[in-house]
């Protein structure tokens, strides 16, 4: 099983809607079980799952202090992934989250408060010694400041080829316990989400490859 850790500083970067969507597309995709785990104390990704029509992905509920055991015990029933959301905070907790990761995704706005404040969440990760994966999230269309956005992360470490756009779908599914390419599957928003789970699912290739480099 691979665990994937969402994790930003910045409070509104969009942590809760990558990983509920990110979660439902790897089940679409054929490439669950995929599980969630929320721990951040606002509960919002809870509060998503609990209004789903619908029990897939599945949620593990589980204090922090157990969390590491519920990772085990799902890998050993036959989870292909978890995604856990985490509060935007730099925290102890957050820090010990990273450390159970196999991949760290940092959603970023492109935003010179968010590009301010990645810093910090990019230390932690590089200290826990995980790979990490750029989401550039609320990208508005052809504006300047995305590609400039990308040029500077890119500085920190890989960037995800495929953005998520700034569109009125991702908040409204939310709010139904749904998604965005779950209200339309031939639109814009479903491009991206199908995209950027390429992206992440790529990304475990590329960090094997660099892990072969690396030993010779």
């Amino acid at each position: 099983m691979k665990t994937i850790v969402v994790a930003s500083q910045k409070g509104g970067s969009g942590k809760t809607t990558l990983v509920s969507h990110l979660a439902v597309e790897a089940e679409h995709a054929g490439d669950g079980p995929a599980w969630i785990i929320d721990t951040d104390r606002q509960g919002t990704l809870s509060r998503w799952h609990e209004n789903r029509a619908v029990d897939s992905p599945q949620r593990a509920d589980v204090p922090f202090t157990k969390l590491r055991a519920a990772l085990d015990a799902l890998d050993k029933q036959g989870a292909a992934y978890c995604f856990v959301d985490t509060a935007p905070a730099l925290s102890d907790q957050n820090t010990a989250l990273l450390h159970l990761a196999d991949l760290v995704l940092i959603p970023v706005r492109p935003s010179p408060a968010d590009l301010w404040a990645v810093s910090e969440t990019v230390e932690q990760v590089k200290d826990a010694g995980k790979p990490l994966l750029f989401v550039i999230t609320q990208a508005k269309a052809q504006a300047s400041i995305t590609a400039q956005t990308v040029a500077v992360l890119s500085g920190h470490g890989r960037v995800a080829q495929a953005f998520i756009a700034d569109r009125v779908p991702y908040a409204m599914a939310m709010t139904e316990g749904r998604t965005a390419p779950e209200l339309g599957a031939k639109t814009p928003a479903a491009a991206e989400i199908a995209g950027l789970w390429s992206c992440v699912k790529s990304s475990f290739h590329e960090n094997k490859k660099a892990r072969k480099v690396a030993n010779g």
